[in-house]
């Protein structure tokens, strides 16, 4: 293995961190998704590290699984915030969910 385990195990916590602070603390539910998504890679990096260092195959057939869960999630995620965006005009979660905002009023009529 040219890089050492313990720099792609580092690198993997620093990203999960990474995602979970992004996660944590914005207020745009595209940024929360964005989040989880930097986690979901951080996962998938330490299994194919984990993979190349013990050798096993498991590793990166667990990656694509992640990989395959990630692109699901985003484009269910995607689809639920234009369509809470067209709802309310917001993606701020707090506002959604304090029942803070106005409904935008329906333009079919």
């Amino acid at each position: 293995m040219i890089v050492p385990y313990t720099h792609v195990m580092l690198l993997g916590g620093v990203l999960f961190l990474l995602g979970m602070i992004c996660t944590l603390t914005r207020r745009n539910l595209i940024m929360i998704i964005l989040g989880l998504e930097i986690m979901l890679n951080a996962a998938a990096i330490t299994f194919v590290g984990a993979g190349l260092h013990l050798q096993q195959i498991e590793g990166q057939a667990i990656a694509l699984f992640i990989l395959a869960v990630a692109a699901a999630e985003v484009s269910v995620g995607l689809a639920l915030v234009v369509c809470i965006y067209r709802q309310t005009g917001t993606v701020d979660p707090q506002c959604i969910e304090g029942n803070k905002c106005q409904l935008k009023p329906d333009q079919t009529g």
